[in-house]
């Protein structure tokens, strides 16, 4: 159990510690980050919405107030991944490794989370029900 926990902390503070960073990014170097959008084809409004998302992702994730909302912010995270991974390799411009990086943490975590924590069978506020 403890090797799980610690799989689990690592990956998960490695995974926060991405995100967050490439968060800071978006809102303290915008031009390089608008450069990244507009050569990837995305619109470049989305950039603070997704560095918010960024930052409260991990916060969610860490807390583990709503196991729904941490469901949806590991979801974000890979979809997130995966399509910057799709979009770094359709315009081969060779900058992919922190999407395989982050895919990779994402599912790390995620895996490990239920082997530390449990899954969960139902959901009742107050009421946790773990296999």
């Amino acid at each position: 159990m403890k090797t799980n926990k610690t799989i689990y902390w690592l990956a998960t503070a490695l995974l926060c510690a991405l995100f967050i960073m490439g968060a800071m990014m978006y809102i303290f170097n915008y031009p390089r980050a608008e450069g990244f959008f507009i050569s990837l084809g995305f619109p470049t409004w989305i950039i603070y919405p997704l560095a918010t998302l960024k930052i409260i992702a991990p916060i969610v994730i860490l807390t583990r107030k709503s196991i729904f909302l941490k469901e949806l912010a590991y979801a974000g995270f890979i979809f997130d991944a995966l399509l910057a991974l799709i979009a770094h390799l359709m315009v081969s411009d060779g900058e992919y490794m922190f999407a395989i990086l982050a895919l990779t943490f994402t599912t790390i975590s995620w895996v490990y989370d239920r082997k530390v924590f449990g899954k969960l069978l139902q959901h009742k506020p107050g009421i946790k029900i773990v296999q």
